[in-house]
């Protein structure tokens, strides 16, 4: 049997695994809603990420001279100031009209610096200096930021509004130098080594903020799914963002590579109720597919002619020979004795789509042309057009998404004839046997394999449940590290 239908099945499944407001009344086909606790899960790897990435942190040069008693007027300069480490013990994320507030409060930071002084005093007729090194230790490093997210002609836009930065307490610790000279420096440079870490900071995670953005523009507005079809990813409208989520949403809708959906666009949809949500399930994200996106795929596999395929092997091998329908079609047999056949499968429309309440519904219309194999000529006969109305159950385990097809009803007619008319009936009951032998059972060999959803980033998902309702598809998920995936109990006996 040909292979061309299976890729639009997978296909079909692989829709179901992709993820990630008012404005002009738009709303995309897949949807992603960011529960807080995704939130939380996204602030805890952008401040973890943030840790490495703010240093080393190099601060300004600081003078500074003062007049001492007995020793007289000291010149003091601090330079290669780093900040080596930071390291955060507390944080939060709030999500609301003004926008995504990350806070982090508790922080430690480790600097080191190279210190120099030299005065000149009456004791002595030339000029005293020394150098070392020191370390400091940063304690209640507060810092504050907000971002702003929006959709700028179908990619993220990430802005910071604001971000402050404040450090509670200072401590110094010489390498080498007077007594006195501690106190001195703590009193002389403890506000200037704060305030220099309070400018840095903001200024080193500004910068963070226009490179990450930067990369968000970078992010493809179209990704290929296979040699044939891609998925149009550009967002639309803005993130929607409240004190319990962030919802984000994409068109959503496949094409041909390098065109637009086939799809009309002028229809727009609801976004998906409240009610039907992953609330309950206390997940980190929710993915929601319409079923305009499965349509849209069934559109671009129908235009490329793909949806077809040749039945040349079944298990009666009888039923593919014209003596098996000696008395179902009798004119055959005569004309034709004993010649092989095959059965030539092809969609005259797109598939119909429907997504209800814990399962997709199909509608295939096919051209079933009956082809007598004459030594080297192929010989069509006779076509019977049938609709195949069929029930779609999907389910995910562990990042695997499988399925299953079930024969639910068909009708059949007559298109064409070079043999003449023929009883319908019969040919009907044949039909059912080759549809619930042949056709069905190799379907759900291919979906019985599943599809597995590919990590990102060495992200993926963990205990997703799947599903649908209402003309939705929805994957309720949390997110972990495949390391940490592995690591679970009963992995390995999986």
């Amino acid at each position: 049997m040909a292979t061309s239908i299976p890729h639009f099945l997978l296909l079909f499944l692989f829709a179901i695994q992709c993820i990630h407001a008012q404005s002009n009344e738009e709303h995309g086909c897949i949807a992603a809603e960011v529960s807080n606790s995704g939130l939380d899960f996204l602030k805890n790897l952008l401040v973890e990420k943030a840790e490495s990435s703010l240093v080393p942190l190099e601060l300004p040069v600081i003078t500074k001279s003062a007049k001492i008693p007995v020793v007289g007027n000291v010149q003091m300069v601090l330079s290669n100031i780093t900040i080596e480490t930071i390291h955060v013990t507390s944080s939060t994320v709030k999500s609301g009209d003004t926008g995504i507030v990350i806070d982090v409060s508790g922080a430690t930071a480790n600097l080191s610096m190279d210190w120099k002084y030299s005065y000149n005093t009456w004791l002595l007729p030339i000029s005293v200096s020394d150098k070392g090194r020191a370390t400091i230790q940063v304690e209640g490093l507060e810092i504050g930021l907000t971002l702003s997210l929006k959709t700028v002609e179908g990619s993220l836009k990430l802005s910071l509004l604001e971000c402050g930065c404040y450090v509670n307490d200072i401590s110094i610790k010489l390498d080498g130098g007077a007594s006195w000279l501690y106190q001195w420096l703590l009193d002389a440079f403890e506000d200037k080594i704060g305030s220099a870490v309070e400018d840095a900071v903001p200024s080193k995670i500004k910068d963070a903020i226009v490179k990450l953005d930067n990369l968000l523009q970078t992010l493809p507005k179209e990704v290929p799914v296979t040699d044939i079809a891609s998925l149009n990813v550009t967002f639309v409208n803005d993130p929607l963002l409240s004190n319990s989520s962030l919802d984000l949403e994409i068109d959503g809708l496949f094409s041909a590579k390098n065109e637009v959906s086939l799809l009309s666009t002028n229809k727009r949809h609801r976004f998906i109720q409240d009610s039907f949500s992953c609330k309950e399930a206390d997940k980190m994200v929710a993915i929601s597919l319409h079923e305009d996106v499965l349509k849209s795929a069934s559109s671009v596999y129908f235009e490329a002619s793909k949806m077809h395929w040749i039945v040349d092997n079944v298990p009666d091998q009888s039923l593919l020979n014209t003596a098996g329908w000696r008395f179902i079609i009798p004119q055959l047999y005569k004309k034709y004795p004993n010649r092989d056949m095959n059965m030539n499968l092809s969609a005259f429309s797109p598939p119909i789509i429907e997504v209800e309440k814990q399962q997709i519904r199909g509608k295939i219309p096919l051209d079933v042309v009956i082809d007598v194999l004459d030594a080297d000529e192929v010989i069509p006969v006779a076509c019977i057009s049938i609709v195949i109305s069929t029930s779609v159950s999907a389910e995910i385990s562990g990042n695997t998404i499988s399925g299953s097809v079930k024969l639910n009803d068909f009708t059949m007619s007559l298109k064409w004839s070079n043999i003449g008319d023929f009883h319908m009936r019969l040919i009907q009951t044949l039909m059912s046997t080759t549809l619930k032998t042949v056709v069905l059972p190799y379907i759900n060999l291919k979906l019985s394999k599943g599809i597995e959803i590919p990590s990102f980033h060495g992200y993926e998902l963990r205990d997703p449940q799947l599903l649908s309702e209402d003309s939705w598809i929805v994957i309720c998920s949390d997110v972990a590290s495949v390391e940490a995936v592995q690591n679970l109990p009963g992995f390995l006996s999986m």
